[in-house]
């Protein structure tokens, strides 16, 4: 153990009695947790997709696959609340940092990294003697006392915001001026990343470094794995959006009725699906042929993104084999919340601003979309096929956004199947624990910390039961005013007019509606004038959730009734 980790206050206590340490080590499975970024539920080969994603479809059809996995609904809530095992209202990331408002800046929660409520898994492991390793996207705190290095990562290598080139072509220069460049972190220390690698290959060859690096430590390994792919701006190699040339000039709603049949093949979903009507989405027939070629290249580049990253996902496994580690690890496998949806044509810092994209280089040509000098997003008709049957995408609460891709392989999982309870990214954390021999301490660094909230999946995988929450336990969410609570099969989703400045151009009517999942998951139908009652009993366990997580609403009494 690292002498970082003998120094710590106090520490994650054996579960059970003490066994000699070297066959205790020997014992406890190493955990690889990768993370996609933006991922669609149905990208994967195992899932639906087209995409070739033979190694992650190995493992997730090996494993078992998760059809009711919920996120928050973006990226850095996400990460606090898989870390910590608690709400993200309570881990320091109620809003993202980059929409921190003045109003909420200071307040208890809203602190914009990981806060020191909580410890996170990394922490907790490295303590009960793991060796702790990262690399890629952290997006929970830029300085040093707040990265990777600072929360338990004996080992990392960290782009440190949401988002950034995935060439590095956005470290100085017009976008530094333009407070849009961005940093990265090797073992706490500021570091460039490597001009012309690309963001999927270089994560992976840090992880791998790290991990031979440590071939001969007799510890249990910790290794945290997250892609920026397939995060926007779109690019990837080109010899990788080759492949995919031509594969989606027939537009978003073929594709989404070509996904959604094979999910019905696999058995992710009901032979009878419908999915939720696209929202804000011009018809296929509707565009323009440059319009179509322009949009059909964007999903190339998206493919090939996501192609990328389960190439590297297979050498990370290689090496995980060579050194005869695969057998002895769990493999934990997610995206961080829905699709992105939004129309992107530059970052967010010069949006808006003329001739802002011209002054950071930026080409979005037809014939240069892909390229380290593009940045695009995709838009809400290939996200909304994405994650179809659902409704809507990223940054909200609704299924699309917070229900996601994700399953479980490796030692001691009962595989080839798939489980339909209502899982959460907060079961991660106490589900590793749980694994690795450890119980969580009520204190950390000599202050108390925040019990886990979410629940071991230990059973799950070992298909011993199929749901680890009681159909009376409340599950509450909210970020930029838009709210959910999921109460067994019944959920309640609150979208307020004016949105917010993410998603541009969201999608809310103001009240209150209710859906239930178990026979319409695509939350298509209304039922909140037929249940009134059972809308009431959520909407008051949604603001006790609000009161006990300390999240800020706006002050208005009419968001409460069920007919506003």
């Amino acid at each position: 153990m690292s002498p970082l980790a003998m120094a710590q206050a106090s520490s994650a206590e054996p579960a059970a009695a003490a066994v000699p340490g070297a066959q205790r080590e020997a014992s406890r499975p190493n955990f690889l947790v990768i993370v996609a970024d933006d991922l669609g539920w149905s990208d994967l080969g195992a899932f639906g997709g087209e995409i070739a994603t033979p190694n992650l479809d190995a493992l997730a059809n090996g494993g078992v696959r998760f059809t009711g996995f919920h996120t928050a609904p973006t990226c850095s809530p996400t990460r606090s609340m898989l870390l910590s095992g608690v709400d993200n209202h309570e881990a320091g990331i109620g809003t993202m940092a980059e929409s921190l408002s003045p109003a909420l800046a200071g307040r208890p929660g809203y602190e914009g990294y990981l806060n020191d409520r909580v410890a996170s898994i990394a922490e907790l492991l490295q303590q009960g003697g793991y060796r702790t390793l990262m690399s890629g996207k952290w997006h929970l705190g830029l300085t040093e006392d707040r990265g990777p290095a600072a929360r338990g990562f004996e080992h990392s290598f960290a782009l440190l915001q949401g988002l950034g080139n995935h060439f590095g072509a956005d470290q100085g220069g017009a976008w530094k001026k333009a407070n849009a460049n961005t940093l990265y972190r090797q073992d706490g220390k500021l570091v460039r990343f490597p001009v012309g690698r690309y963001s999927a290959d270089y994560f992976a060859d840090r992880l791998i470094s790290s991990l031979a690096s440590g071939a001969k430590d007799s510890r249990p390994f910790f290794a945290y794995l997250t892609f920026t792919t397939p995060h926007w701006p779109m690019q990837a190699p080109a010899e990788t959006i080759a492949k995919y040339k031509g594969r989606y000039d027939a537009g978003y709603e073929v594709l989404r009725a070509e996904r959604l049949e094979r999910q019905k093949k696999l058995g992710l979903v009901a032979l009878d699906q419908q999915p939720h009507r696209l929202d804000g989405v011009k018809p296929w027939a509707s565009l323009t042929g440059e319009e179509k070629a322009l949009e059909a290249r964007k999903m190339e580049v998206y493919a090939a993104m996501v192609d990328r990253m389960d190439q590297n996902v297979g050498r990370v496994i290689d090496e995980l084999k060579r050194t005869g580690q695969y057998e002895n690890t769990v493999i934990v496998f997610l995206s961080d919340n829905g699709p992105e949806g939004s129309e992107i044509d530059a970052p967010f810092q010069v949006r808006g601003m003329p001739g802002g994209a011209q002054k950071l280089g930026i080409d979005n040509r037809l014939e240069n979309i892909g390229n380290a000098t593009s940045y695009v997003g995709y838009g809400a008709g290939w996200a909304q096929a994405n994650s179809s049957p659902s409704w809507l995408v990223k940054g909200y609460p609704t299924e699309g956004g917070i229900r996601v891709s994700a399953f479980a392989a490796g030692k001691g999982v009962v595989g080839n199947r798939i489980a339909r309870g209502n899982l959460s990214v907060t079961d991660i954390a106490p589900t590793l624990l749980d694994l690795a021999g450890l119980t969580q301490p009520a204190t950390f660094k000599g202050h108390p910390i925040l019990p886990f909230e979410g629940h071991s999946l230990v059973p799950v995988l070992a298909e011993k039961v199929a749901e680890v929450r009681s159909p009376n336990e409340p599950v509450g969410t909210e970020l930029f005013y838009r709210r959910a609570l999921r109460k067994g099969d019944w959920k309640a989703v609150y979208l307020p007019k004016s949105g917010s400045t993410y998603p541009r151009d969201g999608v809310g009517d103001g009240k209150w509606q209710l859906f239930s999942l178990a026979t319409d998951p695509a939350e298509s139908t209304d039922l909140a004038d037929r249940y009134e009652h059972k809308l009431k009993e959520l909407i008051a366990d949604w603001d006790r959730y609000a009161a006990e997580k300390g999240v800020a609403v706006p002050d208005s009494s009419a968001e409460h009734s069920p007919k506003s």
